[in-house]
């Protein structure tokens, strides 16, 4: 599965990355008012045609085909083709691939790819979570580097936040904590950076969905890190109705959480 998970996220990034690379290219506005292109509906099509292919069985929830979305099911894949359409609209470069599959309502297997940034996150079969070093071949992975989430400094914390959806909410609870430094990024590399240690926590204030989230949430927890709900601290699961997700904090699992 992940063989078949990576080479799908990295033949995504390459439609992706034609249509980012274009002069121009065409943005529209879905039923809820978010941006969607030709990059979110090429990357998508690939994708779930190649699961669908490869493991028919299980069923699939993705963000760019709403008839997935009123399915009820606790073992299911789930993907967004490109998440942070905003930052691929302004060519910031933080936009993912995100494959993720979820069995009992807990992310166990996920591939992240950031194409623009040349960085590709995943989980092993054994559950631990990697990041190859590119170039990146589509059917030989490369030299694969365990990743693993920091030893955090309560009395220092380094802190990764929204980059297109901060609000004054999320700064005031990271406010209730000593922070070192603080970095926004887009996308779920968010994930990758406390998965790798790069950061300590993510707190999330905000509406997300799980297509946002599983891929990242598989690569961290993997990689010795925690997911849980932001109003009680209690576990983060999968498969909830309309797959929306509430307000949760990912971290290293030193931190202290402080509690809302």
């Amino acid at each position: 599965m992940t063989d078949v998970m990576r080479r799908l996220a990295l033949e995504a990034g390459d439609r992706i990355m034609e249509i980012y690379s274009a002069p121009d290219f065409e943005v529209r506005a879905k039923s809820d008012s978010s941006p969607v292109t030709a990059a979110d509906e090429a990357a998508d099509a690939l994708i779930a045609e190649g699961l669908a292919e490869a493991f028919p069985q299980i069923p699939l929830v993705t963000e760019e085909q709403s008839d997935t979305h009123g399915q009820s099911v606790g073992t299911f894949l789930i993907v967004d083709p490109l998440d942070g359409t905003k930052e691929f609209v302004q060519r910031r470069g933080d936009f993912t691939v995100n494959i993720a599959f979820v069995q009992d309502g807990v992310p166990l297997r996920g591939v992240v790819y950031a194409p623009a940034k040349g960085r590709l996150f995943y989980t092993l079969g054994d559950g631990r979570a990697v990041e190859e070093k590119g170039p990146f071949e589509k059917d030989q992975p490369g030299e694969q580097v365990p990743i693993t989430v920091s030893v955090p400094d309560n009395r220092g914390l380094m802190v990764v936040a929204s980059k297109s959806h901060r609000d004054q909410a999320t700064d005031d609870y990271i406010a209730r904590y000593a922070v070192r430094d603080m970095t926004s990024a887009g996308s779920s590399l968010k994930f990758c950076l406390v998965a790798t240690g790069e950061a300590d926590f993510y707190p999330r204030l905000g509406r997300t969905m799980e297509w946002d989230t599983a891929a990242g949430d598989a690569v961290l927890r993997g990689a010795g890190g925690c997911m849980v709900r932001f109003e009680d601290h209690a576990p983060f699961t999968y498969g909830k109705p309309g797959f929306e997700n509430p307000f949760f904090i990912a971290y290293a699992p030193g931190v202290l959480l402080v509690t809302p």
